[in-house]
């Protein structure tokens, strides 16, 4: 299958992504050669998506059919592949693995100036203060999606208040932290084997407390690279424990 339908395989995605860079990274890895159509910077991306009746990004799409690309799983299942991924860590280290991610964030952001904070970055409309507001938000929605709240992908979009400095934000941070620890301190069913609502449809918690987690350390990585590109040096970024076991893409930013 992969021979003959390769080439028309089309991914759907835009810079500064982590789902999306994942996708392509994992198609590569897997020999498919497919279409590459950046949503943000193609002229006819945006229109090309809609005409699928896709709304966001990433998606792989095959003949006129396309899938969300949240969940692995599902691209596996779609291209009808033969591989495996590995299995998530148990939640107990998510937790903790999250929670330094929080905290590295909230240390990190404080490295940089009033108007570095809000300059974007490279080919995406996004600064380091919208960045690591996104970390946090992704966060505060693995733990409200325990708790029964839609995982809607509208959400992922809203951008840090302007008026919010640096210590603002990482003000936001420990509240954020402290939403998630209470959660899980609360937590009844540690296996986290019950399904809830994502805009990808209804998925076991242990899976998006995965994606949550991983996601949030993509782009505590990427703001890392933001800092060493104003020549400042990282205060503890994430190191390579922190993010062993977690499926974070190999790169940091799209080439």
């Amino acid at each position: 299958m992969q021979a003959t339908q390769s080439a028309r395989v089309q991914v759907f995605w835009q810079p500064g992504c982590s789902s999306c860079l994942r996708t392509k990274e994992f198609l590569t890895k897997q020999g498919i050669d497919f279409e590459s159509i950046d949503v943000l910077n193609d002229p006819t991306g945006m229109a090309k998506l809609h005409a699928l009746g896709a709304r966001s990004v990433p998606i792989v799409a095959l003949g006129g059919r396309f899938t969300f690309c949240q969940s692995f799983n599902d691209v596996i299942k779609f291209l009808d592949l033969k591989t495996k991924l590995m299995d998530p860590l148990p939640p107990e280290q998510l937790i903790a693995k999250l929670d330094t991610i929080i905290q590295t964030a909230q240390r990190l952001i404080k490295q940089f100036s009033p108007e570095q904070l809000r300059e974007n970055f490279r080919d995406r409309n996004r600064n380091p203060a919208d960045t690591v507001f996104h970390i946090f938000r992704v966060a505060q929605m693995g733990a409200e999606a325990a708790n029964q709240i839609d995982l809607k992908f509208e959400s992922f979009g809203e951008l840090a208040p302007k008026a919010w400095s640096a210590n603002e934000l990482a003000d936001w941070g420990s509240k954020v932290r402290e939403q998630v620890a209470d959660w899980w301190r609360n937590e009844p069913n540690r296996d986290l084997q019950y399904l809830v609502p994502t805009y990808y449809g209804r998925r076991a918690m242990h899976d998006v407390l995965e994606r949550t987690t991983w996601h949030a350390a993509q782009h505590t990585r990427q703001i890392t690279l933001m800092l060493e590109t104003y020549g400042i040096v990282p205060d503890q970024p994430l190191s390579p424990e922190d993010l062993k076991g977690l499926p974070v893409p190999d790169e940091v930013w799209d080439r």
